[in-house]
């Protein structure tokens, strides 16, 4: 396998170093803007270079971000080479043109590394729907908040504190909104959702709530009740309807997703055989994303195409009605006070965030 990898940052500079050893697979070119010195390849500034080299097969993105990156990989499918990314922004994005394209080009289409990090977690979607139908999927899937939540809940932080602390440390972005206000979990439970139910879930339906407006009395409330806070998305599939996403959700001390530390990930499916089988590790980092690039790269390698068939275009239907925790402004329905904050009667997903569109400075998070 001769390959072209586009980008040279963490992740790209990753899957080079672990190519090196390898018999099977060599980086013969690297698209990289700065000008750097490779002993095994080329480096080149003109995507053209890669996608017009007819002894480069193969196309690994790992670039980020949504353009140039969708421009180049899609010219990388209509000159037949396979593609590696690990771009979840990309791939959910652009689904409903990528794959359907790479079908009709007959090529191979992978990226396991856009959600999860290391954990391999779309790959063992694969391997569950070839025996059983999965009927929920989620989880803690964003390292980032994760940290924040954690270090607020262990430490009594505030926000801000936690993450500074975040960003000093290398996990949060100097501008984070794309974790802390939950795009880049609405982007992997997404397509998550896609693979896990054999369908095209309509984005627009998908609602998400972030955690910028969570505050340490909240933290301090859930504490008083037994309760964690954490970022957690949801996929569901039931006779014929789809649900999807993203929110704060406060769930029992002891249960598994109340002790996920630091910027770890438990990502979950539920199936009707195996029922929960749950998914543990860094969501991120150099050596555990580039990971699983690799592993793309071996299975495309063996033939291996896009995890599930492309499905046709659903609207998330998102009416069922939950518990709520919130802070600030409501005016409904109202079970209990909670020292400042109010736990509503149940109240429908699509409602709840509707009326946090109309209240920007409220936090809510569903009560498990």
């Amino acid at each position: 396998m001769k390959i072209g990898l586009l980008g040279f940052g963490v992740v790209g500079r990753g899957v080079y170093e672990i190519t090196e050893s390898r018999e099977d697979m060599q980086v013969t070119k690297v698209l990289c803007l700065e000008d750097i010195s490779l002993p095994d390849a080329q480096a080149v500034k003109d995507y053209k270079s890669i996608v017009e080299d007819e002894t480069i097969d193969t196309v690994v993105e790992a670039m980020g971000g949504l353009h140039p990156a969708y421009e180049f990989v899609r010219a990388a499918i209509e000159a037949g080479k396979n593609v590696v990314s690990s771009n979840k922004a990309l791939v959910c994005t652009f689904y409903d043109e990528l794959l359907p394209l790479a079908e009709r080009m007959g090529v191979k289409f992978r990226c396991t590394a856009a959600v999860g990090g290391g954990i391999g977690w779309l790959s063992e979607l694969e391997r569950a729907r070839r025996v059983q139908k999965l009927t929920r999927v989620g989880g803690i899937m964003n390292g980032t908040c994760n940290y924040i939540l954690d270090n607020m809940t262990r430490f009594g932080l505030d926000y801000g504190e936690a993450l500074s602390q975040a960003q000093k440390l290398g996990y949060a972005e100097a501008n984070p909104s794309t974790d802390v206000d939950g795009i880049d979990t609405w982007h992997k439970v997404i397509l998550s959702a896609n693979i896990a139910f054999g369908v095209s879930l309509d984005r627009d339906s998908v609602p998400v709530a972030g955690i910028r407006n969570i505050q340490a009395k909240d933290v301090e409330n859930f504490k008083a009740h037994g309760l964690v806070c954490k970022l957690i998305s949801t996929g569901t599939q039931a006779e014929g309807a789809y649900s999807a996403y993203v929110h704060p959700t406060l769930v029992k001390e002891g249960e598994p997703e109340a002790a996920v530390p630091l910027n770890y990930n438990l990502i979950t499916f539920l199936g009707q055989t195996s029922e929960r089988m749950s998914f543990y590790g860094q969501g991120a980092g150099r050596y555990p994303t580039a990971y699983n690039v690799v592993q793309d790269l071996v299975d495309v390698l063996a033939g291996r195409g896009f995890y599930a068939p492309y499905g046709s275009r659903v609207t998330a239907d998102n009416s069922e009605k939950l518990t709520w925790y919130v802070r600030g402004g409501w005016a409904g329905d109202v079970q209990e006070v909670w020292d400042g904050a109010v736990v509503t009667k149940p109240v429908s997903v699509a409602d709840m965030h509707a009326w946090l569109k109309e209240n920007p400075d409220a936090f809510i998070a569903e009560i498990r």
